[in-house]
């Protein structure tokens, strides 16, 4: 009798947490750390000790993510099709963008993004799930692995 109690009330409590977390996750959010977790356990800074960067989240399920880091260098031609192999490598290496729809796993808490642009080619028309958290009004996630290991981390504060 327990165990079918415990189920009913977890899945009331479910169905009922469910739209509340999926509605503060709406509006737009500032970055305030894009981190990378180590193998090792250690955090540290991935795009810089002050990297910039905006999260929005429409009320119908359109998203869009913007990170750059703080250290992003111009190109020396002033003319954005006449960069050097370096300047485009550092360009592209110092942001990382997306958009398109979102859905909200309440139970999981994660956030499952369909991609559909990137800045990396490769995540195009894909979908990605995050573990994600909201507390007060910081919204943070991290990102599947990198093949070398590494798990982006990005914190955002509630601008409104």
């Amino acid at each position: 009798m327990n165990k079918i109690l415990y189920y009913i009330i977890t899945t009331l409590c479910t169905f009922i947490a469910s739209p509340v977390l999926a509605q503060q996750l709406v509006g737009a959010w500032k970055l305030t750390a894009a981190d990378k977790i180590l193998p090792n356990g250690q955090r540290v800074a991935d795009y810089g000790a002050n990297p910039h960067g905006i999260a929005i989240f429409t009320p119908d399920g359109h998203y869009m993510v913007e990170i750059y880091s703080s250290d992003r260098k111009p190109f020396a031609s002033g003319d954005r099709k006449k960069g050097t192999p370096e300047e485009y490598r550092d360009a592209m290496l110092t942001m990382s963008c997306h958009f398109g729809t979102y859905e909200v796993d309440t139970v999981r808490n994660r956030i499952r993004f369909h991609i559909d642009r990137s800045s990396y080619p490769n995540s195009d028309a894909t979908t990605r799930e995050n573990d994600f958290s909201i507390k007060d009004s910081q919204l943070s996630w991290q990102v599947p692995p990198r093949p070398n290991g590494d798990i982006p981390v990005s914190v955002f504060t509630r601008i409104r």
